[in-house]
């Protein structure tokens, strides 16, 4: 219903007339359950800057890539764009694992904006980031609960990939600074459905707080299993990759006591978000899947990756690299700037009610 013909021939041949992006999504696995929302958000940017003439005197044209199979596939598959010059550019939410097989491929040709909450450390030429790092999302929600909640036992829960384990090696340091300590850890695969022994792990450490670093539909499944064991009257959950549409998919019964921290709520009442969420609705309809911040920063990687090849004048990525640290771009969180490739940005922490967020603090990245 929301879905075009993405897939036409013609958007898989080179034109001079057209600027085309590689849209890296997933649109099948346990990340499937936002992809259609970034999707929208993406093509909604892209529209908005062809209105506002295109990027370079070019129509800027996505060019999708689903980014949920196997890393060296998906890189495979960017690289072949860029190698028949269908594409000059790379965005997209996607796995870190994913970004670490692409990058490598392909961002000394064209620029990349990668626009997923990671695990930090991504220093590649030609690759700028949009999204939250551990050391600014996590930290500050970690050190917060602790004062106010009394959190003092965490148990990380990941999927067994880059992002979760090397995000649980911050949040070992992190736990320690506010007084606690990490009890436990598990590392599941992607697409796990049975949580019976984690369930049993989290009870025998004693957590008072779990640690969420599951992906899409596999924390999804978590939440539920999580409300059906009772351990929400026991311990929080705080989760750095939870948006609307999973809250939505777990339901209200299984959401008590979760919290959520990001750079994006749908709840944000201001100016800049409440104009975001009447265009989305104008073009795309009431029913459309919700902006989350994981559809949002998809309309920031556009944005994003528009602004950096205006500000060069030119396509060729070692120039956009060396104008990059005067580029800024608005947007739906409002006026950003970016610097040493990554975009600076306010964080929140929310609480979980019903089927939203009740945002319920600015994070100070100083704690």
């Amino acid at each position: 219903m929301f879905r075009h013909d993405l897939t036409a021939p013609e958007w898989f041949t080179a034109d001079d007339s057209v600027l085309g992006v590689a849209l890296v999504v997933p649109l099948q696995g346990p990340a499937g359950v936002f992809g259609p929302a970034c999707e929208l958000c993406a093509r909604l940017a892209a529209e908005e800057v062809n209105r506002d003439g295109g990027v370079l005197g070019r129509e800027l044209r996505l060019v999708p890539v689903d980014g949920s199979g196997p890393p060296g596939e998906v890189a495979g598959q960017v690289e072949a764009l860029v190698d028949l010059g269908v594409v000059q550019g790379v965005t997209g939410w996607h796995i870190s694992s994913v970004r670490r097989a692409v990058a490598p491929r392909v961002a000394h040709r064209v620029p990349y904006v990668y626009t997923a909450l990671y695990e930090g450390g991504e220093h590649t030429a030609g690759v700028f980031l949009t999204s939250e790092t551990p050391r600014d999302q996590l930290r500050p929600a970690m050190d917060l609960l602790a004062r106010e909640r009394r959190v003092r036992r965490w148990f990380v829960l990941g999927n067994d990939y880059v992002w979760p384990r090397r995000t649980a090696r911050a949040a070992r340091g992190y736990a320690r600074a506010s007084g606690g300590c990490v009890a436990d850890e598990a590392y599941l695969p992607l697409g796990t459905h049975d949580f019976e022994r984690v369930m049993r792990r989290i009870e025998h450490a004693e957590a008072d707080g779990v640690l969420m670093l599951l992906v899409g539909s596999d924390a999804v499944r978590f939440n539920r299993a999580f409300a059906t064991h009772g351990l929400h009257a026991r311990c929080l959950r705080l989760s750095t990759l939870m948006d609307e549409n999973m809250l939505m998919a777990s339901g209200p019964a299984a959401t008590e006591d979760l919290y959520s921290t990001a750079g994006f709520f749908a709840s944000l009442a201001n100016r800049d978000t409440l104009d975001f969420h009447s265009r989305y609705a104008a073009r795309f309809g009431v029913e459309a899947p919700a902006v989350g911040s994981l559809g949002e920063s998809c309309y920031e990687g556009v944005l994003l990756l528009a602004a950096l090849l205006r500000r060069a004048g030119t396509v060729d990525v070692t120039a956009i690299g060396a104008a990059a640290g005067a580029v800024s771009y608005e947007g739906p969180r409002g006026l950003l700037h970016l610097r040493d490739a990554h975009v600076r940005q306010r964080i929140y922490l929310a609480r979980a009610d019903g089927l939203d967020f009740d945002v319920l603090t600015e994070l100070d990245p100083r704690r």
